[in-house]
C-alpha cells in the first residue's frame, strides 16, 4: 500500500512515522507547503517527498492523510473523493458548515471514505467510559464534566486560522460526548473570556471558555477549555450516574495538585501536550486507517460523525456571540447518524 501524507507539521510528522514502520504500507509519498520540511522528514524515514499536492495524485497513491491547515481541508478531501481515494484527514473538515457539507457530498457521490481524526475514541480511558455507561454500570447518568486544557497558547499567527477555542479545541469534548454517552446534544449555553494576553482579542478570539449542554435524555454536561493552563495539559471527563462515578484522564500525569492534607501529590511529570498525551491513540486511529483502506473493517468515524460535533461548536459559538441559549435545531446539517 502506497499513502500520500499532505502536510508534515507536528502531527503530519506523528502519522508519517506511525505509517512509515506500519506493516501493511510500503511506501509513502510526503509533501508540504514547506518542501524543505517535508524533504527532511522523507530523508529520515528513508520515503519519497514530492514537490507539491498535484505529484501526490498523478505519481499514484492507494490512500491520502490530509494534516494541512484547516483551510485546505474540504479542496483536498474532495480532490481525493474525485479520484477514487480513501482519505483519513484531521478535523475538521472545514471550519464552516457549509464547506463541510460539500465535502461530504463529493465523499458520498463517489463512495469513497472519509474518516475523521477524532483520536479519543482510539484512548484506553475513554473506550473504557464508553464500555461503562452503555453496560449500565454507572446507572442513570445524570452529569458529565469535561475539560481540555493546553499548557501554552499556539503561536499568535496562527490564532485567526484556527476557527476558535470551540472549533478548534472543544471539538474533542463535543464528539468524544457523543461518542461515550450515545447521546445527542439538544441545546448549549456558552460563554468566553478573552482577558488573557492581547493576542486572543487582536484575533477575534478567547483564551477561556464554557458551555452548559443539555442531552437529549435529560443529562447535563459541563466543558471547559483554556490556552493558558501552566500547570501542564490537562484532558479529563467525569461521569456521574446513580450508581457510581468514573473519571478519564486521572493519572500520576495529571497536572492538577490537591490542597487536602491526605490527598495525592502533585505530578512530577505533567503531561506537556496532546501529542505525547495522545500517542497511543494517535497510532491506534492510523491502524484503524489502514484496516479501513484493506476492507478489514467499518469506517469509525466518518464525515457525518464529524459533522455533528461541528455543529456543537457552531452552536456554542454562535450562543458566546449573542449570549443566549441556542438550540442545535437551529444549526444547519441534518439529522445525526444512529450510532453503532
Amino acid at each position: 500500500m502506497r499513502i500520500g501524507v499532505i502536510g508534515t507539521g507536528r502531527i503530519g510528522t506523528l502519522h508519517a512515522n506511525t505509517l512509515s514502520r506500519h506493516r501493511e504500507v510500503g511506501s509513502l509519498i510526503l509533501t508540504d507547503a514547506d518542501a524543505a520540511r517535508a524533504q527532511g522528514l522523507a530523508h529520515r524515514l528513508g520515503e519519497t517527498a514530492a514537490p507539491g499536492v498535484e505529484e501526490i495524485f498523478r505519481w499514484g497513491v492507494d490512500a491520502v492523510v490530509i494534516t494541512t491547515a484547516t483551510s485546505a481541508h474540504a479542496e483536498l478531501i474532495g480532490r481525493a473523493a474525485r479520484s477514487g481515494l480513501p482519505v483519513f484527514c484531521e478535523k475538521p473538515i472545514a471550519l464552516d458548515l457549509p464547506g463541510s457539507l460539500t465535502a461530504i457530498a463529493e465523499v458520498e457521490a463517489a463512495g469513497t471514505v472519509l474518516q475523521m481524526g477524532f483520536q479519543r475514541r482510539f484512548d484506553a480511558g475513554y473506550t473504557g467510559a464508553r464500555e461503562a455507561v452503555r453496560s449500565g454500570r454507572l446507572g442513570r447518568l445524570h452529569t458529565v464534566r469535561a475539560l481540555t486544557s493546553d499548557q501554552a497558547p499556539p503561536d499568535a499567527a496562527w490564532l485567526p486560522l484556527s476557527g476558535g477555542l470551540y472549533r478548534d479545541t472543544l471539538i474533542h469534548d463535543f464528539d468524544v460526548l457523543r461518542w461515550v454517552t450515545g447521546r445527542e446534544v439538544t441545546d448549549v449555553y456558552a460563554a468566553g473570556s478573552d482577558a488573557g494576553p492581547r493576542m486572543f482579542r487582536e484575533a477575534g478570539d478567547v483564551d477561556t471558555v464554557a458551555a452548559l449542554l443539555t442531552l437529549d435524555d435529560g443529562t447535563l454536561a459541563t466543558l471547559t477549555a483554556t490556552r493558558m493552563n501552566g500547570a501542564g495539559y490537562d484532558v479529563r471527563m467525569e461521569l456521574a450516574g446513580e450508581r457510581d462515578q468514573i473519571v478519564v484522564g486521572l493519572d500520576d500525569r495529571t497536572p492538577i495538585a490537591s490542597t487536602e492534607p491526605t490527598g495525592p501529590p502533585a505530578a512530577d511529570k505533567p503531561w506537556p501536550g496532546f501529542l505525547e498525551r495522545f500517542g497511543p491513540a494517535y497510532e491506534a486511529e492510523l491502524n484503524a486507517f489502514v484496516e479501513v483502506v484493506r476492507g478489514e473493517r467499518a469506517n469509525p468515524c466518518d464525515g457525518r460523525e464529524a459533522l455533528q460535533a461541528l455543529r456543537i461548536a457552531e452552536a456554542c459559538e454562535l450562543s458566546r456571540r449573542e449570549r443566549r441559549p441556542v438550540h442545535l435545531a437551529e444549526i444547519a446539517g441534518g439529522s445525526p447518524p444512529p450510532f453503532a
